[in-house]
């Protein structure tokens, strides 16, 4: 990916917006609960990124299911050719903050996704190691 000084941060999409955001993109299939689309200020909904909701069931957000949901996630995520381009599109710099509404702050789809961007940054491989 180009934009070797990007930043790509993960944040409860509750938690205040702030300047050092640079583009917030809302990683969850569905929509945060009780929170405006205007208060969540989100640049992009990328709900075809989140997990399946298949997936997203079967974790149930469970710590013990962690490394085996990154695996299933990944797996997914390389099924969408265009999907790293979605998220840093050629030629735009500065940061990112991928949005999530779980409570787990360790243990969410933001999480696995910023590790499995940071797995095909370098070498267009698959991210099927967490």
């Amino acid at each position: 990916m180009k934009g070797l000084d990007m930043k790509i941060k993960v944040k409860r999409v509750y938690e205040t917006p702030s300047a050092e955001d640079g583009r917030r993109l809302l990683v969850d299939r569905l929509w945060p609960r009780g929170l405006s689309k205007d208060k969540a200020r989100v640049d992009e909904w990328l709900k075809d990124l989140a997990p399946s909701d298949g997936l997203r069931k079967w974790f149930g957000h469970d710590p013990d299911k962690w490394e085996e949901f990154q695996k299933r996630y990944f797996a997914e995520l390389d099924e969408i050719p265009d999907g790293r381009k979605r998220i840093h599109p050629e030629g735009q710099d500065g940061n990112i903050t991928l949005l999530f509404a779980a409570k787990d702050l360790e243990h969410n789809n933001a999480v696995a996704l910023k590790t499995y961007l940071g797995n095909h940054s370098s070498n267009g491989k698959s991210g099927s190691r967490a």
